[in-house]
C-alpha cells in the first residue's frame, strides 16, 4: 500500500505537474555526487580491488572533465530535440550527473590548482549542497523571489507591487551577502524571509559590511567578534563534522608542501619589504659620527666595568 501511494503521489505531483525532468536532474545530481565521493575516498584509502584514477599516459583526468561532457551533451541534446518527451527526461538526468561531477571539483576550477583534499576544497561541498538545495526548492514549487508568473494582476498596481517585492527582496539578499551570510543570502532569493533576517542581523566580523561600517562602531564590532567566537564557532564545528562525514576530512598540509613554501616565501617577502622601508625612512648617519659614537660607547662601557669592580679588600 505504501509503495502504491508513493507511485500515485509521484504521478500526481511530479509527472502531472511536468516536473519529471527537474526531478530526474535532482536524482542525477545527488547520485553522482555521492558515488564520486565514495569512489575518491576508496582511492584515497588505497583499496586494492577498487579501480583507481584514470591516468592514460601518466595524465590524471579529473572527473569534472566527464561532467563537462555530460553538461554539453545534455544541453545540446535538449535544443536538438526541442525539449520533447522522452528525451528531455533523459537529458535532465544526464545534466544532473554532469552538475554533480563538475561541482564536486568546483574548488579546483576556482583556485586553478588541485586542492581537492585541502581546506580550500571544502568550497566544492558548499557549492554542491547549495545547488541541491536550490534545485529541491524549485522542485517543491518555490520560484526565485517568490514570484509566480501570471499572478501579478492586470492592473498597473499589481505590476508595481511585484516590482517592489522583487527589488526589496533582492536588496535584502545583497545586504545579507555583504554581511558574510552566504547561505542566508543565496537561499533568501527563493525564500524572502531568510534574506530579511540576514540583512537585519549583525554582520560577521570579517565580512565587507563589517570592514566598511564597524570601525566607527567599536561596540558593534566587539559584539560581532563575540558572536563569531561563540555562535559561529559552534556552527563551524557542526558544519566541519557534517562535511567530514559525507566528503572526508581534508589533509594536513605537510612542511614540504608547495602551499607551505608559497606562504613562507610571501611572509619573507613582506618582512624584507618592511625592513627596506624602515631603512629608507631612517636618516643616514655620517661615517665619522657613527665611528665617534661607537668609540664613546666602548669607552663608557670600560669605565663602568672598571668602576663596578671597586677596590679589592685585603684579607687579614
Amino acid at each position: 500500500m505504501q509503495i502504491a501511494g508513493l507511485v500515485v503521489g509521484y504521478r500526481e505531483h511530479i509527472v502531472a505537474a511536468h516536473k519529471q525532468p527537474l526531478f530526474l536532474l535532482l536524482v542525477g545530481f545527488i547520485s553522482s555526487f555521492l558515488l564520486i565521493r565514495v569512489s575518491v575516498r576508496m582511492i584515497r584509502a588505497k583499496v586494492r580491488w577498487w579501480p583507481g584514477n584514470i591516468t592514460p599516459g601518466g595524465l590524471h583526468i579529473h572527473h569534472m572533465v566527464f561532467g563537462v561532457g555530460c553538461l554539453l551533451v545534455a544541453g545540446i541534446g535538449v535544443f536538438a530535440t526541442n525539449g520533447g518527451h522522452p528525451w528531455i527526461d533523459w537529458f535532465g538526468l544526464l545534466f544532473g550527473i554532469g552538475c554533480g561531477l563538475v561541482l564536486d571539483e568546483f574548488a579546483l576550477i576556482l583556485h586553478l590548482e588541485d586542492v581537492y583534499w585541502s581546506a580550500q576544497g571544502r568550497k566544492s561541498v558548499d557549492a554542491v549542497i547549495l545547488g541541491i538545495l536550490l534545485t529541491a526548492l524549485l522542485l517543491t514549487g518555490s520560484v526565485p523571489l517568490s514570484v509566480v508568473p501570471g499572478q501579478s494582476g492586470s492592473d498597473g498596481s499589481g505590476r508595481w507591487g511585484l516590482v517592489a517585492v522583487i527589488s526589496v527582496n533582492a536588496l535584502m539578499s545583497v545586504i545579507a551577502l555583504f554581511k558574510g551570510k552566504l547561505w542566508t543570502g543565496l537561499l533568501g532569493i527563493m525564500v524572502p524571509g531568510l534574506s530579511w533576517i540576514g540583512a537585519i542581523r549583525l554582520a560577521r566580523p570579517a565580512s565587507p559590511w563589517a570592514r566598511w561600517r564597524y570601525p566607527e562602531r567599536p561596540r558593534r564590532q566587539a559584539r560581532a567578534w563575540r558572536r563569531e567566537r561563540v555562535l559561529h564557532a559552534r556552527a563551524e564545528r557542526a558544519k566541519t563534522w557534517f562535511f567530514d562525514l559525507i566528503a572526508g576530512a581534508p589533509d594536513k598540509v605537510p612542511a614540504h608542501h608547495t602551499a607551505t613554501h608559497r606562504m613562507a616565501e610571501a611572509m619573507a617577502a613582506r618582512a624584507a619589504a618592511h625592513l627596506e622601508a624602515t631603512r629608507a625612512a631612517r636618516p643616514a648617519e655620517p661615517p665619522e659620527r657613527g665611528a665617534d659614537q661607537r668609540r664613546r660607547t666602548v669607552q663608557a662601557g670600560r669605565a663602568r666595568s672598571h668602576l663596578g669592580r671597586g677596590p679589592r679588600r685585603r684579607t687579614p
